[in-house]
């Protein structure tokens, strides 16, 4: 994609996500852009029927995540972005993984890095995360470019709570 157009899909996308969310989400963009990656939010709020087509496709395990999140009014409030490297959307090398959950955790959020992933294995992401080892050998869980919030479960923002 070319840079103006990541750039206008990333403020489109922001305006779709809550906040205090949207704050801490374009503060780890900056961060990564300050290190020469080019993040690009693929999902920020998805309608009902987007998350039903990525429970059904294997993309998502909640029919109702924090993608879906809307106010009582029904205004979009999503929780959760993909970013994903602009410059490698299908195949995200282990430093953009890494860096972008420093980034996201920089700023009070997670990632999907460690999502299923033993014991054993999360100790080496967090070795190399905390050594700022970006090329580290490491194995990654099932959704490492999905960031959200922390702070409220899905139930509780599905209910009206958020985070600060």
């Amino acid at each position: 994609m070319k840079e103006a157009a990541r750039q206008a899909r990333n403020i489109q996308r922001l305006t779709t996500l809550y906040p205090s969310f949207r704050d801490r989400v374009k503060k780890v963009i900056d961060r990564l852009e300050s290190e020469g990656l080019r993040p690009r939010i693929q999902d920020a709020w998805r309608s009902k029927e987007d998350q039903e087509k990525a429970f059904k496709a294997g993309k998502a395990k909640l029919r109702y995540g924090f993608h879906n999140v809307t106010s009582a009014e029904g205004k979009e409030e999503a929780l959760a972005v993909d970013l994903l490297d602009d410059d490698a959307p299908l195949s995200p090398t282990t430093s953009y993984i890494l860096r972008l959950a420093a980034a996201a955790e920089a700023e009070g959020l997670i990632t999907g890095v460690r999502w299923d992933m033993p014991k054993n294995l999360i100790r080496g992401i967090d070795a190399a995360i905390a050594a700022k080892d970006w090329e580290a050998t490491v194995k990654v869980g099932w959704d490492p470019l999905h960031v959200q919030t922390t702070g409220v479960s899905v139930t509780e923002a599905k209910l009206g709570k958020r985070p600060l």
